[in-house]
């Protein structure tokens, strides 16, 4: 047995293909996969992971490729190779199959890299539709040979069915014509030795004119071919003759067809055979969401991620990472009894093994590793009483012939090194080995429960110590690699839970030296602030997480109501807009009958007429500002949003003003002394330029001054007020509506008595600034409102 071979046994390598065979859809796929071995070229590897790694994606979605079982063909190829040799119907059918199979697999071809592995595979794949279908039709379901299979068949096997029944028939009547002392009770016609046959009493042997062909086992009963049946029986027996020279000629014939295409029915078999260890390994890769790794040249460095034992359960196995550099060639496992350490050492195994014969390993993006040329590895107990070697002695033999045989790109694995022996002799030799191994093969990974070999990673740069990390509270083992960091055996913590007694372990304890208590007591400290170390980052990540999602809800909400908003400010908007252009609409129409009505007094006519488009296109324009205004903020919001100090215009007014503060959603701007209320969303900055063209910047209003403030809106509700209150609200709401260049002002005041209306009136009768009101239509609230327009003075 070869040193790799005695690895991949003790590393249990044809188990992990098992696991792997197991998602095979055929029995040549999994023989195919069970059969693997280490490559010993780097590019047939790579080639090998790039192909499963091609395939994983078309496992999966929504449309995933399915590969159908098929059949072993070995032996039908075999007997093909043999002139005039004829197929059974079992073998044309698997022949059929493997046809169908390999048709369906050519359909994958567009969704795979013609230069690649899978895609060289799946070109060989073939299948003759019309030979296939021919198979088919020769067959029944219970794959005889159908009547169909050619009219000579059909032909024979109907004359067969219509001799038979006339002979049974015939029989039949000649037995119930025997006498009564010959004949047997509910008797039929029967067959024996391929003859039919009418059975009678033995007495009538002689009475009775044939051929006897058998008896009873009571020897009583005689089965005897009449005499009168031999000529009609001889007639069956030609046509089943016949029969059975036309089912040969059928199978010759398509044994003959597909001798012919042999070459291309092998090449295809073989292609499904490896699309189907292919397709299994992409499986298995993809349930153990796994990466293809990615093989190196022996000098570059090491990095597994969340890398697993391929033979454990993948949920409930601990992943590890390991990183090494270039010059660290040796890697010290130690920790407690049944941590781990072993498993580890097995899956790094299997992990290289696999990813060298085309498998793809258990282990994450961005794992990378040499491509070693020979694996060796000692681990469990060898010793052989036929060879007269005790554990140690198998375990030194096996290390001779690593120390001699390996090199510069092997990997070595070796489990308890150094023990079952004089533990200062077992350690002076297991340091002396590991420094030449160092020096000697790629990577040396060992695990050991001594003391002195701890020691080595800090006396050497080429040595790295790392440990399976135990729970000294729980007293269980984590399986969690630590690198740069030994790990103590607890020996006598385990012993005790197994229930030695304490006075032993007291013992024990007082035998130990100082200095392995200290180094003891040392690990167990830094196990400790290692595990507080890690419940506090754990704890910080798990707030940190909540802080992320409370901060990501918050600002899912402020999104969803500023669209909420903007949606509703739009819909607004294009309402306003339809109805000013409804209201045009009316409006032409009553210009144009108020021409028919009052076609003589043509200046009143073109006053009302200007006045009325006037309006109504200002309203337009006003609304389309908006909307424009919305879209431009939907795309940059950040750049319409004005800062107190700023100069500000809002609307397509023409004066400007400086914003003075911002309180929530709305703005407020100093314009000519007085303070308007606006929305922000209202707001444009406004900058205004020099001669030279330079911005000026707006001045600061002083803040001592006692400006007043208004409040921007298109109506003012008087209602509930008394008379001498009226002058109160209503002028504030003129000089807003003033300073903003509104074109109206609804003024309600309601019906009532009439009071709040005639001291409406009498304001805006001695208001400069009001160049016109009048009372309100009937969809503007009738004589319960006042509408003053200014549009006459802008005008103007």
């Amino acid at each position: 047995m070869t040193s790799r071979d005695h690895a991949l046994a003790v590393l249990e390598f044809e188990r992990a293909l098992e696991v792997v065979a197991g998602r095979a859809v055929s029995e040549p796929g999994a023989a195919a996969l069970l059969a693997r071995r280490p490559l010993d070229d780097i590019d047939a590897a790579r080639r090998e992971l790039a192909a499963v790694a091609e395939l994983m994606p078309l496992l999966a979605g929504t449309d995933p490729w399915r590969l159908d079982a098929f059949p072993d063909l070995a032996g039908s190829l075999a007997r093909l190779a043999i002139p005039d040799a004829i197929l059974d119907a079992d073998a044309l059918s698997a022949c059929a199959d493997v046809m169908r199979v390999g048709r369906a697999a050519g359909e994958l071809m567009p969704r795979l890299d013609p230069a690649g592995l899978s895609g060289a595979i799946v070109e060989d794949a073939w299948g003759d539709a019309g030979l296939e279908k021919r198979i088919g039709r020769t067959f029944d379901e219970g794959g005889g040979v159908a009547d169909r299979a050619s009219p000579e068949l059909r032909r024979i096997r109907r004359r067969l069915v219509d001799r038979r029944a006339r002979l049974v028939d015939r029989l039949e009547r000649f037995a119930r014509d025997l006498p009564e002392r010959l004949r047997v009770s509910d008797a039929s016609v029967t067959v024996r030795n391929g003859r039919y046959c009418v059975p009678i009493r033995r007495e009538g042997k002689g009475a009775t004119p044939g051929l006897v062909h058998d008896a009873s086992a009571s020897r009583q009963t005689l089965f005897v071919e009449p005499t009168i049946a031999i000529d009609a029986m001889n007639e069956i027996r030609e046509l089943e003759i016949a029969e059975t020279r036309e089912v040969r000629r059928i199978l010759e014939a398509l044994s003959n067809e597909l001798r012919e295409v042999r070459a291309e029915l092998a090449a295809s078999f073989r292609a499904l055979v490896e699309l189907d260890s292919l397709r299994a390994r992409a499986a298995y890769a993809s349930e153990s969401d796994a990466t293809a790794p990615e093989l190196t040249d022996a000098e570059s460095s090491i990095e597994i991620c969340g890398g697993r034992h391929p033979l454990l359960d993948a949920a409930e196995a601990v992943p590890f990472d390991l990183t090494l550099d270039p010059h660290e060639r040796v890697l010290l496992i130690s920790g407690p009894n049944a941590g781990g350490k072993t498993v580890f050492l097995k899956a790094v195994g299997l992990i290289v093994a696999l990813a060298k014969s085309g498998v793809v390993p258990p282990v994450r993006t961005g794992t990378r590793f040499p491509f070693f040329d020979e694996l060796f590895a000692v681990i469990g107990d060898e010793q052989s009483i036929d060879a007269s070697l005790s554990t140690f002695g198998a375990q030194a033999k096996n290390l001779a012939e690593i120390l001699t045989g390996s090199g510069p790109r092997d990997l070595v694995l070796i489990d308890e090194i150094g023990s079952a022996t004089d533990p200062a002799e077992g350690g002076a030799l297991a340091a002396a080995a590991l420094t030449r191994l160092a020096g000697r093969a790629r990577l040396t990974i060992a695990t050991t429960h001594l003391g002195d070999l701890k020691r080595l990673g800090d006396e050497s740069r080429s040595t790295v110590n790392a440990s399976l990390q135990f729970d000294s509270r729980l007293l269980e083992p984590t399986y969690r690699l630590a690198r740069d960091r030994p790990g103590r055996s607890y020996a006598l913590v385990i012993a005790a839970r197994l229930g030695v007694p304490d006075e032993v372990l007291d013992d024990a304890r007082a035998r130990l030296e100082a200095e392995h208590v200290s180094l003891d007591e040392l690990l167990d400290r830094l196990e400790t602030e290692r595990a507080e170390t890690e419940e506090l980052r754990a704890r910080l990540e798990t707030r940190d997480g909540a802080l992320d999602e409370a901060e990501a809800r918050v600002a899912a909400r402020e999104a969803e109501l500023e669209a909420r908003l903007r949606r509703a400010a739009r819909e607004r908007e294009h309402a306003v807009n339809r109805a000013l252009k409804e209201a045009r609409a009316t409006i032409e129409e009553t210009i144009a009958r108020l021409e028919v009505e009052h076609g003589a007094d043509e200046r009143s006519r073109t006053e009302a007429r200007r006045r009325a488009r006037s309006e109504v296109e200002r309203a337009i324009r006003e609304s389309t500002a908006a909307l424009t205004a919305l879209d431009a903020e939907s795309r940059d919001a950040s750049s319409a949003a004005p800062r107190p100090g700023d100069r500000v215009r809002w609307h397509d007014a023409e004066r400007s003003g400086v914003l003075v503060e911002v309180r929530g959603r709305r703005g407020i701007v100093e314009v000519e002394g007085l303070r308007l209320t606006v929305p922000l969303s209202d707001l444009r900055t406004h900058p205004q330029t020099t001669e030279a063209g330079s911005r000026t910047p707006p001045p600061t209003p002083p803040s001592d001054l006692d400006v007043p403030e208004l409040t921007v809106r298109t109506e003012v509700d008087l209602r509930g007020l008394r008379v001498d209150e009226v002058s109160g609200v209503l002028n504030p709401a003129l000089d807003a509506a003033v300073v903003a260049e509104l074109p109206w002002l609804r003024v309600i005041h309601g019906k009532g008595t009439g009071a709040l209306r005639s001291i409406v009136r009498d304001l805006l009768r001695s208001d400069g600034r009001v160049p016109a009101f009048r009372p309100g239509e009937r969809n503007e609230g009738g004589s319960g409102v006042t509408v003053v327009e200014f549009e006459a003075k802008n005008e103007g």
